[in-house]
């Protein structure tokens, strides 16, 4: 699959926006939002010890969403009310999932053909695209720099195990969650980061007293984070 389907908007890092860039930061954002939502958060990051880093920010296809009424927008995967029975598993569109992890495989290898290998490309993602970061990131067959999860969860968690790649057995995952956040609540996030934990991956975990968004300490945090993992490739 191409990303042609895709609006993209990119920009690089530093001072000289015509620079090659020595590696590449893909950001998928949440429910609703669109490529524009964490540009102003890849400006607050400092990555000059690194080098020239591309920024790439995809706008998901626009599709129905049930949960908000089957009002039409940009989505990565449809979501279901949750049950109202408490013994009953939430329900997972994983038609939507699947698709949207060919168009995130198809952006990674895009960034590999202009020059970024796999190894030096971090994904990352906000709420559903926090969950399409893990579900692809983890599944992708090439090793990747890192993983970034904000103010999500891991999508077909029960799949996980028997589906992952062999050569992201290793990759480092940052993980940011709000206490207080009502849209995925903490609770989701962390048995997330403890099945992931289960399976020998190395999450690093934050949590901090806000709501669904992003905070300036996380904001330092992941900086650290992202610092260190693509000085280490």
């Amino acid at each position: 699959m191409n990303t042609s389907s895709l609006e993209l908007l990119e920009m690089v890092s530093g001072d000289d926006p015509a620079a090659t860039p020595v590696a590449s930061i893909i950001v998928l954002h949440g429910l609703g939002a669109d490529g524009n939502d964490f540009v102003p958060i890849a400006h607050e990051l400092d990555l000059s010890d690194v080098g020239p880093v591309r920024f790439v920010f995809p706008s998901a296809p626009v599709r129905p969403v049930t949960i908000n009424g089957g009002y039409v927008m940009r989505a990565w995967y449809d979501i279901y009310p949750p049950s109202t029975q408490p013994a009953v598993p939430r329900r997972e569109d994983s038609e939507g999932l699947r698709a949207s992890q060919a168009l995130v495989q198809a952006l990674l290898e895009r960034e590999a053909q202009r020059g970024v290998p796999a190894h030096r490309t971090v994904l990352m993602g906000f709420s559903q695209g926090c969950a399409m970061t893990l579900m692809a990131g983890l599944r992708a067959p090439q090793r990747l720099a890192g993983l970034v999860g904000l103010s999500g969860y891991l999508p077909l968690a029960e799949t996980t195990a028997t589906e992952r790649s062999a050569a992201n057995r290793e990759v480092p995952i940052f993980m940011a969650h709000g206490e207080h956040d009502p849209v995925v609540t903490i609770d989701r996030a962390t048995a997330s980061r403890d099945l992931l934990q289960t399976l020998g991956y190395g999450v690093q975990w934050q949590a901090y007293p806000m709501e669904h968004s992003v905070c300036a300490e996380e904001v330092d945090d992941l900086n650290a984070w992202l610092l260190k993992v693509l000085s280490a490739g």
